[in-house]
């Protein structure tokens, strides 16, 4: 008997990424893709904000994480985020991408790079995610 093929986990935005403006370009094992604009994600001295940042960062890499995860029959659970801010943005979009460092059976971790409409790096994040045999909530995806 063939095993039913593994169908991975599509992303939905939550709350916070529709506020936020968040657009998926690309998902996949492999890569995670989405934009964002800076305005509406600005801090009080007019830059994107930091916190905007991590909050994108952070759902790209898990998302990443869950994909990887739903074609093992787990979810993922971010434990551990770091973030190094390189330069600001005022004006325009952002790209942010999630590359795997390491895709295991227990763990996860991504790197998370967000650019700039001419590319240049803005901000590092490198996420953790711990794998869990539970059903991903709101998906047919279980253990």
């Amino acid at each position: 008997m063939t095993p039913e093929p593994v169908v991975p986990w599509k992303i939905e935005l939550g709350e916070l990424d529709l506020k936020m403006g968040v657009v998926i370009l690309e998902q996949s094992v492999e890569r995670v893709v989405a934009t964002m604009p800076v305005e509406g994600n600005r801090q009080s001295f007019g830059l994107l904000h930091g916190g905007a940042s991590l909050a994108v960062g952070e759902a790209v890499g898990s998302w990443a994480a869950v994909i990887h995860a739903s074609t093992l029959g787990k979810t993922a659970v971010g434990v551990d985020v770091s973030a190094t801010h390189h330069k600001s943005a005022r004006e325009g979009s952002i790209t942010v991408t999630a590359t795997p460092i390491h895709l295991g059976r227990t763990l996860t971790t991504h790197e998370v790079l967000i650019t700039n409409e001419t590319g240049q790096r803005l901000c590092t994040l490198r996420i953790t995610n711990l794998l869990l045999e539970e059903r991903i909530p709101g998906s047919t995806v279980s253990a």
